[in-house]
């Protein structure tokens, strides 16, 4: 603990964002470039060193946030990025994207706001990125073992990163036309450029991993004949079945998935197109689903120039305080969120239905119908005589996922068990009931947060190390039947 009193002395400080007339006008990160630095030192010597440093147990990664906001205090950035490094393959990705869990288990944060452990954690991969620190690491020797992963989300990435390092020859396979899965794909540029997956992948490859992109398994090549290609597999394909809205007027057009329209704006900055092919200019644009996914459709269709934008959610308006009975410290608890996205505009209806879209002549839906509810015994109830309509002329459901893809034929090729929640069924190393065959990530959690995916992927790099060689040095798993956090 370098300053004793820097949580006394000093208060909580972020990230500065850009003015919203600003960065509605681009697709650049929505902070503002090297706001951090000046802040970051005093920043990190808020943390108290706690005797029993909870963070550590809200962090799904177990990250070493004591010991590696000292070294920010103090400056000393190789350090600091070495033992950030130590438990999070991809602490660029984390630093931008995750809810940060380890801030709401912060000692600090009883009676006074928490440690800024997000704005530090990027602060320190940004500075050994510029600095040179981030290198290859490629193994002393190899095996002689070969692995397939499948999927290059997060979780295949961490897996793919710890087996290739742990010495064995290792393909990672993408059915999309380049790497990082719903990184690439499904996280808007605003929340996270895309330079830094680009960076990422060039170290692997440098290692020694192999990707191969556009080859979807279970359709362009068959799961039985990959396991025999391999001595082992990883399945870390996510949970990308999204949840519907089988509604009147579902089909008419302009109702689609959000992941259906997030990634076509991804493609426009790839170069892939000069405008989305479902684009929201000059449109009403309604959101349905209140999480973070439903959030990247508001602020994408105020970038492309929606005339409207109104995100509706089925549950109540969350509080803006912890409820410390239902949700005590140091759980994460659900709370009112304002991300960069509503800052910039819109209108965010709570606890209403919708019960059906009305569309013109053309079969173009106008108009989307919604009714209040309340909750009755736990379940949503509609309130009669509070329906009404508001106009939609593009809707986007960011409603949630039901699971991993099973139109591929993937899970039916290999044979593998799912458990209750429809997720792939595996046991404490991550290894499912074919042997060779492990699961990491949305694929055996279920639609999780980016934290869990990649302590996922490193937890079943070591089972599949185990299983190939006998032992293995790599960090000892997580539970996979451990949900605390699923948030």
């Amino acid at each position: 603990m370098a300053d004793p009193k820097g949580f006394l002395t000093h208060g909580r400080e972020v990230a500065t964002s850009r003015p919203v007339d600003e960065r509605v006008k681009d697709w650049n990160e929505v902070y503002v470039p090297g706001s951090l630095l000046p802040i970051i030192s005093k920043q990190a010597s808020r943390c108290m060193d706690c005797g029993i440093p909870f963070c550590h147990n809200g962090c799904p990664l177990g990250n070493l946030i004591p010991e590696w906001n000292d070294y920010a205090y103090r400056e000393d950035w190789t350090e600091a990025s070495e033992r950030l490094h130590a438990t999070n393959n991809f602490p660029e990705f984390t630093g931008r994207l995750c809810p940060a869990p380890c801030e709401s288990a912060c000692v600090l944060g009883i009676n006074q706001p928490p440690v800024t452990i997000k704005n530090v954690e990027v602060s320190i991969i940004d500075k050994a990125w510029d600095g040179g620190d981030v290198k290859p690491q490629a193994p002393e020797r190899l095996s002689g073992k070969t692995v397939a992963v499948i999927g290059s989300g997060p979780a295949g990435l961490a897996a793919a990163q710890q087996l290739t390092r742990a010495g064995h020859t290792v393909a990672v396979y993408e059915r999309a036309d380049r790497v990082g899965g719903l990184l690439r794909y499904g996280i808007p540029e605003f929340k996270m450029e895309k330079r830094h997956i680009n960076r990422r992948i060039e170290q692997m490859r440098a290692e020694g991993t192999r990707f191969r992109t556009g080859v979807e398994i279970g359709l362009d090549l068959k799961a039985t004949d990959l396991r025999k290609r391999y001595d082992a597999v990883v399945v870390a394909a996510g949970a990308t079945t999204s949840r519907d809205l089988p509604v009147p007027g579902r089909e008419l057009a302009g109702v689609h998935q959000a992941m259906e329209y997030l990634p076509l704006s991804n493609k426009v900055q790839e170069g892939d197109f000069v405008t989305a092919p479902i684009s929201a200019e000059g449109k009403h644009v309604v959101v349905i689903g209140g999480g973070d996914t439903g959030a990247d459709c508001v602020g994408t269709a105020h970038r492309q120039g929606a005339a409207s934008v109104t995100q509706l959610e089925i549950m109540p308006r969350p509080g803006e305080e912890r409820n410390a009975a239902a949700q005590p410290w140091p759980t994460f608890p659900m709370l009112y969120k304002v991300t960069s996205a509503h800052e910039e505009g819109g209108e965010r209806v709570y606890s209403v239905s919708t019960t059906h879209f009305e569309g013109d002549e053309d079969g173009n839906v106008q108009w989307l119908h919604l009714i209040e509810v309340e909750f009755v015994d736990g379940r949503p109830t509609h309130k009669p005589g509070t329906e009404r309509r508001i106009p939609a002329q593009l809707v986007t459901l960011a409603m949630g996922f039901t699971g991993t893809d099973r139109a591929n034929g993937l899970v039916e090729q290999f044979g593998l068990d799912l458990d209750e929640r429809g997720n792939v069924a595996r046991d404490a190393d991550f290894q499912t009931n074919v042997p060779g065959v492990f699961v990491a990530g949305d694929a055996g959690r279920g639609q999780s947060l980016i934290v869990w995916a990649i302590a996922e992927g490193r937890s079943a790099a070591r089972g599949v190390d185990r299983f190939l060689t006998g032992a293995s040095e790599l960090p000892a798993p997580i539970r996979p039947t451990d949900r605390a956090l699923a948030v």
